[in-house]
């Protein structure tokens, strides 16, 4: 077997290969690089490695065709803090093609006597759609493995065996359709509820397991729930009725919360698409009331499903930050951002969101709610942040000679990006026709704690302050234990950094004396922006969710985009992001409040779906 075999098959189940600083790096499912595998991937390491860097290679210089500018390598290492010698670093993707081209799925057999016509035909369309999209299509007997387990009830010392299939952990979604629960299955779930409070009592003495062994303890009961080798790889994806209330733009998009909620809770489900006879809806937990016309069914499958199935939504945990502390009451931006929150509140823009206790009465479900959130308690709904002024040592800008005389940084492309004798990086970069030599400035910003009431943040618990510089670090309020109190940095923490830095590099005047930002579930109407240097970009962008990589990019991609498009002088600027909600930045706080309350007031900016079709029409954007 050649090397490009051997990587291949070994990603096909689910195992990561990378390069790091000369080293072969590998992340592996437990229990699947067996004794003879890790031996010849030791004999063969050599050439493992040359061909991981002549792939990188390749991925780079077409991504930097692409973008006209700086490979995607570089960017997602920059955004992401992976510039030292930091694991787990995948090159980002926002070709939904290529994305595609990557995924592998299964479906679920239909349950016994299932007859919902307009379901099934949507499945079988669905499935044609992927496979011209190239998305792997495994057969249920390949996607899936036997596995068998006893569960035992203490005290009467009852015992079963139960023999099941899981989904492998290389499968990237589960497809399924929704079954209502007969009596049967009722009393089943009560049952095995039952069990499980008993069990986590008495047998983990209330320890934390993982997701996939509670769903192996629970599923046996559900036929909504499959277990699944790696619940955070392996997405499930619930093929139901579409919700007409969930997508009726004259209900308030507050009163959709609790639907679109319980939607995802009864299905239990990561994504779960709607289907009637002339519509399809997509549902996450970005909460994103979008409808597609069943003609087009094509734009939906590239544009709006594969880059969900690509890119899931994951929190940051804290092992990604280097963790420190500041004095809160100390910064000014701390006490701006808290003022912005509560000027926002008769916006109605940043609805609370929910607690997990509050909203999922299953024990079972909230702690495979829990495991897979990083121990996040709840979720809420849009970000508030305010970026700091870029700090620099050194000269801002430099010229090319002396650019030349610069030093190589290892893992990165020399053409891209080098350091001078202090360690300050600069980077290549092109505005317009122009190439320039700009220092990377050390990116400092306030933001929201996940979870939090934006609207009435506490300044000595709710507000965190991030940094990026070669790693991404995070201060605590001074006093605040993490392990103690819910304190999880925001799910969007790649997009604030992100707008961040390419304000700093592409448009500094936005920037220089800190960048207020506002992230909410909704859009602007194309009528809404004014002719004085506001701007709006991003609204045919693949609809990749929150908290990735890809969602990062793209914003920063976005304001390279508009100053290369109108210049660099940018009041306001609007980043949008399908199926998710907008980012709106300016360079003064008194005119982004003003702007975002008259446009509220005038019906032009609103929660949900509503003017998202005539930004589509209005704007001529990337395709």
């Amino acid at each position: 077997m050649n090397v490009s075999e051997i990587v291949e098959n070994l990603t096909q189940q689910g195992v990561q290969l990378w390069a790091d600083d000369g080293k072969l790096k590998i992340n592996s499912p437990k229990g699947l690089l067996t004794p003879e595998l890790r031996t010849e991937l030791a004999e063969r390491k050599t050439e493992i490695l040359s061909f991981l860097q002549t792939s990188n290679e390749t991925t780079s210089n077409r991504s930097a065709s692409n973008t006209q500018d700086l490979s995607l390598q570089t960017i997602g290492r920059l955004i992401g803090g992976y510039c030292r010698k930091v694991t787990g670093f995948i090159p980002p993707v926002i070709e939904p093609k290529v994305m595609a081209q990557k995924l592998k799925v299964t479906f679920k057999p239909l349950p016994n006597g299932y007859k919902e016509d307009t379901i099934l035909q949507f499945r079988e369309q669905l499935e044609a759609k992927l496979r011209d999209n190239e998305v792997q299509i495994l057969p249920w007997e390949e996607a899936t493995k036997e596995f068998n387990y006893e569960i035992k009830i203490p005290f009467i010392n009852w015992k079963k065996n139960i023999t099941t299939r899981v989904v492998k952990a290389s499968v990237n979604a589960l497809f399924y359709v929704e079954k209502s629960p007969s009596l049967l299955d009722r009393v089943k779930i009560f049952v095995v509820e039952i069990f499980y409070r008993i069990y986590s009592v008495m047998i983990l003495k209330n320890r934390q397991i993982s997701a996939s062994k509670i769903m192996q303890l629970i599923s046996w009961s559900e036929e909504n729930i499959q277990p699944l080798e790696d619940p955070t790889n392996t997405q499930a994806i619930a093929l139901t009725q579409l919700n007409q209330k969930f997508i009726d733009p004259k209900i308030p998009y507050q009163q959709k919360i609790p639907i679109g909620i319980n939607t995802l809770i009864k299905t239990f489900s990561e994504i779960v698409i709607g289907i009637s006879s002339t519509k399809i809806s997509i549902l996450n937990m970005n909460l994103s009331d979008s409808v597609f016309p069943v003609e087009s069914i094509d734009e939906f499958v590239r544009k709006s499903l594969i880059p969900k199935i690509y890119v899931p939504i994951q929190p940051l945990p804290l092992s990604r930050f280097e963790v420190g502390e500041y004095e809160p009451q100390m910064s000014i931006y701390a006490k701006q951002l808290v003022r912005l929150g509560q000027e926002l509140t008769s916006t109605n823009l940043l609805p609370s969101g929910f607690k997990f206790n509050d909203a999922i009465k299953r024990k079972s479900h909230r702690d495979i709610v829990d495991w897979m959130a990083n121990g996040r308690t709840g979720v809420s709904y849009g970000f508030v942040a305010y970026a700091e002024p870029p700090q620099y040592i050194g000269a801002v800008e430099i010229s090319e000679s002396e650019w030349e005389s610069l030093f190589s940084i290892e893992g990165f492309s020399p053409d891209e990006l080098r350091q001078n004798e202090i360690s300050r990086r600069y980077i290549k970069t092109k505005i317009g026709e122009k190439h320039v030599f700009k220092q990377l400035p050390d990116i400092w910003l306030i933001s929201s704690r996940s979870g939090s009431n934006k609207t009435n943040l506490n300044i000595e618990t709710d507000v965190l302050r991030i940094g990026l510089q070669d790693r991404l670090l995070l201060e605590l309020p001074k006093g605040i234990d993490p392990v103690v109190g819910d304190i999880k940095p925001s799910y969007d923490i790649y997009v604030m950094v992100a707008i961040a830095l390419g304000a700093a590099l592409y448009a500094p005047e936005l920037i220089k004396n800190g960048m207020p930002m506002v992230h909410f579930h909704g859009y602007p109407s194309i009528q809404w922006f004014e002719a004085n240097n506001e701007y709006c970009t991003g609204v045919h962008n693949p609809s990749v969710p929150c908290g990735t990589y890809e969602s990062g990019v793209f914003n920063f991609l976005g304001i390279h985009k508009l100053v290369n498009k109108y210049g660099s002088n940018i009041a306001l600027a609007s980043l949008i992001e399908p199926d998710h909600g907008t980012n709106i930045i300016a360079s003064d706080l008194e005119y982004l409040l003003a702007r975002i309350k008259t446009g509220v007031e005038q019906g032009q900016i609103e929660l949900g779906g509503k003017h998202f079709p005539s930004l589509k029409v209005g704007i001529e954007d990337w395709r």
